[in-house]
């Protein structure tokens, strides 16, 4: 027997959005904050370059073990204290990063962040889509959205305090002290109690046959999210250097395609929900998938710094929308309660981020980066082909 959703009244539920939208900018400005200090971690520890690779690598490592731990935190103390107070100790376990004394406590502080950072991302997005519910409407998009602002705002705080020559431990101290603060305020904004809102343990029994059925829609799921996890890595990890060494740009403007990407993304996500809301989430990924198939395919097709560019801003563009959508499939999918679907499909989008790099760099050293980067025509085409998946109609 199920019941209905609480009754939020819209005064409070206006301030959970806020409080959810702020999970995302804080959980976004800790990393993107020490991302360009990573030099001066380097240097204070005298680390080759192969160990500091070993030692990120530790991250993803983190956040698989972890991942799978975070449906039962949000089921055990709810999804938004678990973000809120989750965000406010992933600053003080970047701040350790600063002062680690040697390559293992680095690898170790490195592996509790992406740990925590697995955990705040499930809670936070699970948080996320419970208000989305009691709105009616999509807002997913415009908290990923809000993400990568906090993204942006991290990196420029970051390369400010690298520019200015403060400390690293005073610098991360400081953002550990503030964002957390900031952390802990939002926690009073977070809707109370369970994301569930039926009573779910006569219905057990009766949901294990549907559970199973859960399986084979989160595997197309998974395979969705690699696709789009594929799109943002090439333009994370490779755009720069396919233009600096395959189209001769200068240094500046290799950098470009990374901007051109994430900017592109950030304006899909503000403005996806109303598209979403209109369309109907599998009609805005397959297309989408086309737009990025297209947009780098032509790029590669017939190579230039302009056309690369452009390609790399419709890929932004067309993918901006796909991975709230898969969230929010996973999370809806029946026989399995809210939070849990998006725990699985969490987990193997991180391993897409692991996967992805490690595989356009075999394709390109065995032929060209040049050859490597079809594999976002080839996942354009799969979120054309799997967006069928999603939902048909509007989140309403």
């Amino acid at each position: 027997m199920s019941t209905a959703p609480a009754v939020v009244e819209p005064p409070r539920l206006r301030r959970a959005r806020r409080a959810v939208a702020a999970c995302f900018f804080l959980n976004a400005v800790f990393y993107a904050g020490l991302v360009p200090r990573l030099p001066a971690v380097k240097a204070e520890l005298e680390l080759s370059s192969t160990a500091l690779g070993a030692a990120l690598a530790a991250v993803p490592l983190g956040a698989l073990l972890a991942g799978l731990s975070s449906a039962a935190l949000n089921r055990r103390f709810g999804s938004g204290r678990v973000a809120s107070y989750g965000l406010a100790l992933l600053g003080a376990v970047v701040w350790t990063v600063s002062v680690a004394p040697n390559w293992a406590a680095l690898a170790a502080a490195f592996l509790v962040v992406g740990a925590l950072d697995a955990v705040v991302d499930v809670a936070q997005n699970a948080h996320g889509l419970r208000v989305q519910r009691l709105y009616g409407r999509s807002i997913i998009n415009s908290l990923h959205g809000v993400w990568s602002i906090g993204a942006v705002t991290g990196g420029l705080l970051g390369a400010a305090a690298a520019g200015l020559d403060v400390p690293l431990p005073v610098h991360l101290g400081v953002s550990a002290v503030v964002f957390g603060a900031a952390a802990l305020v939002v926690s009073r904004g977070v809707l109370p109690g369970s994301d569930e809102p039926e009573p779910v343990a006569e219905a057990v029994p009766r949901e294990r046959p549907r559970r199973r059925a859960a399986v084979p829609a989160l595997a197309v799921l998974g395979l969705l999210a690699g696709c789009g996890a594929l799109i943002e890595d090439v333009g994370a990890s490779w755009s720069a250097l396919y233009l600096r060494t395959e189209l001769e740009a200068g240094a500046a403007v290799a950098g470009l395609g990374f901007v051109a990407l994430s900017a592109a993304m950030t304006v899909g996500r503000l403005t996806g929900d109303r598209v979403v809301d209109r369309f109907g989430e599998s009609r805005v990924a397959r297309a989408g998938g086309a737009l990025a198939a297209v947009g780098l395919g032509v790029a590669l097709a017939w190579p230039s710094v302009p056309s690369t560019l452009v390609g790399f801003a419709l890929a932004g563009l067309g993918v901006a929308t796909l991975i709230p959508a898969v969230y929010h499939a996973a999370d809806e999918l029946p026989g399995l309660p809210h939070g849990q679907g998006l725990m699985v499909i969490n987990w193997l989008l991180r391993i897409g981020f692991l996967v992805s790099p490690p595989l356009i760099g075999v394709v390109a050293d065995a032929a060209s980066l040049r050859v490597a980067l079809l594999g976002v025509v080839v996942a354009g085409v799969g979120a054309l082909v799997l967006g069928r998946a999603l939902p048909g109609r509007a989140v309403r």
